[in-house]
Order: structure tokens, then C-alpha cells, then sequence
């Protein structure tokens, strides 16, 4: 029997330990298994390549994962191309092939909808003024959309009256941001961005003002950026010396990181309080030994695969990425969420750079 996705999103986001979670996620993972196998060309020709039969599968440890470059080479689609209302691309540096990612009306629909249960646990069910941590240009094109421009509109749902704090030349607006704050002084802010261009772009011209005696008060934001680290950390700037320094010239006290990937759009992993990265009821994680693809246990570092209970117009549902991570535990975080945590290391060696911060700091 085909679990409905819609019955996922009655549910709270953290809310199922390990069993009753397995048991829905699980359900809701082989039926997508099913759906692709017998919709997606391309994809049953792998599953059947492995010797695998998605009729027989009985837990979805054991579902075939797509690796994510494979939507480089490839067009995965389960729907027929009349119904795709939207393609979205991977972030790329130039001469980089991008993935490619056909969205339905539906799936969109469960993107934007499981966003937004996972996001407003973290910041609330209302929207703020939003601040928007970089330019308006990004989001132009609304048919073929960038990662970071999918980022940018899909969290934007979570703000009003909202503002771009970077121009075209990736400039800070210092009289608009200042007239903003100002406007929604004793409010709770917004903030979404990319985390090089925070730095870069935010981060070092607030540092720049506060030396001129010019300070920009974002004591009652809330800050939620991805797309990747490498970058600073080729910088030698650690995530608590980022932290530390947007609360030193802005006053930014709540700062979450998010893992999340276009081929798996609305399936974002939130940091929490902990620093840890949480798998919600739409997700899962699996750690994966480099040599024999076997399960991690607890504490071993790994590739990450990750899965989404949402995309039923492309087999994205079962993916290894290219990053390596360690799970750090299950419905056990100081936090109080339930379902996996885990940390990410970063890339694996000799893969291309991918993240929209990280590429876009390529680029830079």
C-alpha cells in the first residue's frame, strides 16, 4: 500500500524515533523505488544493471542509490516532459557540466510544503522582514532556476517586506539595510544567504563600518545560511570563528547552517543548537564505508548517501553524495529532536566543487 506523502506532513518534523520512522519513512522510500522503476527508463536500466528488484526490497538500507553525478550525464525523469513546470541546475563552476533536475507541479508542491514545516520549527510560524544576503539578479530567471536562486525564492517564503543587501556588483547596500532595520526596529529579523558571500560580501563591510564607528544592530535576526564551506576553510576560518565574528559586528546571536543539495530540494538537513545536522521525518542519512559501500556505525566517518521521502517526477530519492561525514547519533540529541544527527567533513577528495557558496567562491 502507497503511503501518501500528504499523511508525512500532518506529522511534526522531528517528531519519530528510530522504529516508527523506519516503518513510514520506510513504506513511503520502496514505494518510490516501485514508481521510478517502472517510470524512469534510464533508472530501471541501473536497478536492473545491480541485480536488484524493487518488488523484493524490504528495507530501504537496501534501495540502490544514485550517485549524485550521475545527474550530470543523464536526463532523469519519471514524469513526461509536458508536466515538468520547472528544471532546476546544480551550482557549477565554468566549465563544469551541471546537474539537471525536472520538478512537476506536485513534487514542487511537496518541496515548498515540507520547506516549510522543517524551517518554521526553527524559527516560527510567522513571517519576519526578511533580509536577503545577496543580489536580486540571481533570481531572473523563474523557469530554469540555479541553485542558489532556488535557495534564495524557496526560503523567501519565510520573510516579507523583504530587501537584497548586495546590488548586481555584489556591493552591501549600507543606506538600504540601515533604512530597513530602522523600519522594523524591536522586530525579529530574517536573514538567508550563502555562506562565502556572508563573509565576503556582509560580514567584512559591517567589520569595515563598526571601525568607522557605524553599527549595524542584527541582534534580533535569525541567520540561516548553506552552499558549503570549503572556502573559508582554505581561509582558515572555522564555523565558531564565523559565528563569532557576525556576533561581534552585528550582534547575531542565532545562527543555523543547513546540508541540503538541489537533487533533493526541500529535504534540507537543519543545524541545531548543538551544531549537530538533523535527518527529519522527510529524510534520512546513511554513512557508507568508501571501500565496500557497508553501513558506518555510530562515531565512523563515511560517505554520505542521503534520502527524500518527496521527489516522485525524478529518481532522486536515494542518492551517495560526494561529501564525507560521521553519524554522531539517533534520538539522542541534547537538542530534543528525534531522528539521526551527524557532521559533515566536507568534500571527498578529487571531486569537483559543488555547493553554491563554494562554487561561487570559486568563481570569486
Amino acid at each position: 500500500m502507497e503511503w501518501k506523502y500528504e499523511d508525512l506532513l500532518e506529522l511534526e518534523p522531528y517528531s519519530l524515533e528510530k522504529k516508527e520512522k523506519q516503518e513510514l519513512f520506510g513504506r513511503r522510500l520502496l514505494y518510490l523505488s516501485k514508481w521510478h522503476y517502472q517510470s524512469c527508463t534510464a533508472y530501471r536500466r541501473i536497478v536492473d544493471a545491480l541485480g536488484t528488484n524493487p518488488e523484493q526490497l524490504d528495507m530501504y538500507e537496501a534501495i540502490p542509490f544514485l550517485p549524485v553525478r550521475l545527474f550530470k550525464e543523464l536526463d532523469l525523469r519519471s514524469v513526461p516532459e509536458e508536466e515538468i513546470v520547472k528544471t532546476m541546475t546544480s551550482s557549477g563552476t565554468t566549465g563544469q557540466r551541471v546537474s539537471k533536475i525536472y520538478v512537476d507541479r506536485k513534487t514542487a508542491a511537496y518541496q515548498q510544503k515540507t520547506l516549510v514545516k522543517l524551517v518554521s520549527s526553527f524559527t516560527g510560524g510567522s513571517r519576519m522582514p526578511m533580509i536577503i544576503i545577496d543580489s536580486p539578479s540571481v533570481i531572473k530567471d523563474r523557469i530554469s532556476f540555479s541553485a542558489r536562486g532556488a535557495g534564495i525564492l524557496g526560503f523567501s517564503i519565510f520573510g516579507r517586506d523583504k530587501i537584497y543587501a548586495l546590488d548586481d556588483d555584489m556591493k552591501l547596500n549600507v543606506e538600504g539595510v540601515t533604512t530597513f532595520l530602522e523600519k522594523h526596529k524591536g522586530e525579529r529579523i530574517f536573514l538567508f544567504g550563502f555562506t562565502f558571500m556572508i563573509w565576503q560580501h556582509f560580514y567584512k563591510e559591517l567589520l569595515r563600518l563598526k571601525r568607522k564607528g557605524i553599527f549595524l544592530d542584527l541582534s534580533n535576526g535569525i541567520l540561516i545560511h548553506g552552499g558549503g564551506w570549503k572556502k573559508l576553510k582554505d581561509e582558515a576560518v572555522s564555523q565558531k570563528e564565523f559565528y563569532g565574528r557576525l556576533q561581534k559586528v552585528g550582534g547575531l546571536k542565532e545562527i543555523h547552517d543547513y546540508y541540503g543539495m538541489v537533487e533533493q530540494t526541500g529535504c534540507i538537513y537543519m543545524q541545531c543548537e548543538h551544531g549537530h545536522f538533523h535527518a527529519s521525518i522527510f529524510s534520512d542519512v546513511i554513512i557508507r564505508k568508501p571501500v565496500d559501500f557497508s553501513v558506518c556505525g555510530i562515531g565512523e566517518k563515511g560517505i554520505i548517501q542521503v534520502l527524500s521521502a518527496i521527489p516522485e517526477s525524478y529518481p532522486g530519492h536515494s542518492l551517495l553524495t560526494e561529501d564525507e561525514g560521521i553519524l554522531l547519533g539517533e534520538d539522542d540529541c541534547p537538542c530534543g529532536r528525534k531522528g539521526k544527527y551527524f557532521s559533515v567533513i566536507g568534500r571527498l577528495k578529487n571531486t569537483e566543487i559543488r555547493g553554491c557558496s563554494d562554487t561561487y567562491a570559486a568563481k570569486y
